[in-house]
């Protein structure tokens, strides 16, 4: 049996949503347009995807492994459009994700000049989505900040930089030298806290489970003026730190604080000459 991608892109946007209405108006399409894709896809497969009542809808056994599965396989369709589309363009593409505070300059100058018919095209990456570019196809390898997801990827580590807290200018602790993470133990750190296990491990939010929600944060442009304006603290690799320097904002060192690893991350099995071209270059150039 065949599964039609376009019933298991319908399938995640129901299973993400837990409402039909919502799920539809996410497609574009009417509901019950949804709904009879839905019921032939459960027909196709021979399942129950969702438990509908008057309580509303909920993913049943079947439907939450379905979810686990049809991510990945929507993500490398997407992928694989986008390979064959640049293709079709001529010529090579190649595009390297980056995080912020990471120059690749002296890299593309270096891969543009042993390959003279090669595009190279940069893709600025965030927390959220360095892993997800190469899982979708948008970018071709990228320089990482870790830890990640490693799943489906293959890891080359480059270097390893400092990481400094980034705190209010009136802060009590801004006029120190440095800081302990037992400093920062009451602060509210305005990002994932498995991003900081050191922090995490004495943090008193996590300890008490009083974790205040985290905003919507798209940019380290964002994470510092939440920062200057006292909403939370920031623990930022010091070249990000240095990139970003702005007014209202303080970089402290942390003296038991551990290094950031910035490594080169490219899908498995999509290991090329150019992949081990760009690994060699950017292991022998950065940090810049």
């Amino acid at each position: 049996m065949d599964v039609d991608l376009r019933k298991l892109r319908y399938f995640v946007a129901v299973a993400d949503e837990l409402h039909f209405g919502r799920a539809a108006d996410r497609l574009h399409i009417a509901q019950p347009v949804l709904s009879r894709q839905i019921r032939a896809l459960e027909d196709e497969l021979r399942v129950a995807l969702f438990d509908r009542d008057r309580r509303g809808t909920a993913l049943t056994p079947a439907g939450r492994q379905l979810l686990i599965e049809a991510r990945p396989l929507l993500t490398s369709a997407e992928a694989l459009t986008r390979r064959v589309r640049a293709a079709a363009d001529g010529g090579i593409t190649f595009t390297i994700g980056f995080m912020p505070g990471i120059t690749l300059t002296t890299v593309v100058q270096a891969m543009r000049a042993e390959h003279s018919d090669l595009t190279t095209r940069l893709l600025r990456t965030g927390w959220d989505d360095q892993v997800e570019v190469l899982h979708d196809g948008r970018a071709d390898v990228s320089i990482v900040r870790l830890p990640i997801d490693q799943t489906g990827l293959e890891i080359h580590h480059l270097f390893t930089e400092p990481r400094v807290a980034v705190v209010a200018a009136d802060h009590p602790l801004a006029d120190r030298d440095s800081v302990s993470i037992a400093d920062l133990a009451d602060e509210h750190l305005l990002q994932d806290p498995d991003a900081v296990p050191e922090w995490r491990e004495v943090a008193v939010e996590i300890r008490t489970g009083s974790r205040p929600a985290i905003p919507a944060i798209h940019s380290v442009e964002e994470k510092l003026e939440l920062v200057a304006d006292g909403t939370g603290i920031a623990v930022l690799p010091a070249s990000t730190a240095g990139f970003y320097t702005r007014r209202g904002v303080v970089a402290l060192a942390v003296d038991d604080l551990g290094p950031n690893l910035v490594a080169l991350a490219c899908p498995t099995g999509r290991r090329t000459p150019l992949v081990d071209d760009v690994i060699e270059v950017a292991r022998a150039l950065l940090p810049e």
